[in-house]
């Protein structure tokens, strides 16, 4: 069994991390969600906010390395959620024109107050989950889409809806673990994205 030294992609090792990840996420044991003990079938990849564009061309080329293999994926993307929820909601425009009237802290209780994530997320999510087959759910865009989305709550939302595939989520900074405080989504590389112990990160995998 192999394992990789890194816990995070950047620059430097994103090439090692790509071949690990295609090796794992196409395995039949990741997509048997086998060797979770139990546990929900959540994976994390963290990676350095810097190299945000080479993990939208690395999710993009994991996608059709997959679909060669016949492996569906279901991707995900926060950002393309909230903007077509709105748009369909008719908020998009009026969002828009009072985004520069507003402070950031009253823009992000506005669409907290819009994107409830247990009424309005996680509902459009499972919908898509139910209606389009995959063996494999990705998730992105978590940075776009902060503060007024925490990805422990989409991911706390999510553990009765997407339990019977594996979902890998794109996060742009470190999944800490420590003892003390138990494991943490560190997003950025600086903001506490609250507690989150219950996914696995991809990269800590053996193949």
């Amino acid at each position: 069994m192999k394992k990789l030294k890194h816990t995070t992609i950047n620059t430097r090792n994103l090439q090692e991390c790509q071949e690990h990840l295609m090796k794992v996420i196409s395995s039949d044991a990741f997509l048997n969600n086998e060797g979770l003990n139990n546990e929900v079938p959540f994976h994390i990849c963290p990676y350095e906010p810097s190299i945000q564009k080479d993990i939208t061309q690395l999710t993009k080329q994991l996608r059709n390395d997959l679909e060669d293999k016949k492996i569906k994926t279901l991707e995900i993307n926060l950002y393309d959620l909230v903007v077509e929820l709105l748009k369909r909601e008719g908020d998009w425009d009026w969002i828009l024109e009072n985004e520069q009237k507003m402070s950031r802290e009253e823009l992000k209780e506005e669409l907290q107050g819009i994107l409830d994530i247990e009424t309005v997320i996680t509902p459009e999510i499972a919908k898509r989950v139910a209606d389009e087959k995959h063996d494999l759910m990705l998730l992105t865009g978590i940075g776009e889409v902060f503060p007024y989305i925490r990805s422990h709550n989409i991911l706390n939302n999510l553990q009765k809806t997407a339990k019977d595939k594996p979902t890998l989520m794109f996060f742009p900074g470190e999944y800490q673990h420590s003892l003390e405080s138990g494991a943490s989504l560190v997003l950025f590389g600086s903001l506490q994205d609250d507690k989150y112990y219950r996914a696995f990160n991809i990269l800590d995998r053996a193949i």
